[in-house]
């Protein structure tokens, strides 16, 4: 099975932050940025995941303030 590829935009400064909160759950995705002048990230979502993901970037974006727009 392959992963699941979204591309987001996001704010620069919360680049890392998304970056380290995602990965922190151990495989289920991994988070690559396409052009941090954009701060457009992919996230490659490990199979079977893809919900908890999505739950993870609503709450973040909801509970943190952080501005996640889906650019794919």
């Amino acid at each position: 099975m392959e992963t699941t590829k979204r591309v987001f935009r996001v704010e620069r400064r919360d680049i890392n932050y998304l970056r380290s909160t995602i990965e922190s759950y151990d495989g289920m995705a991994v988070v690559k940025t396409l052009d941090p002048h954009k701060a457009l990230i992919e996230i490659q979502v490990s199979p079977g995941c893809e919900e908890f993901v999505l739950e993870l970037m609503t709450s973040l974006s909801e509970e943190e303030r952080i501005m996640i727009e889906d650019a794919g």
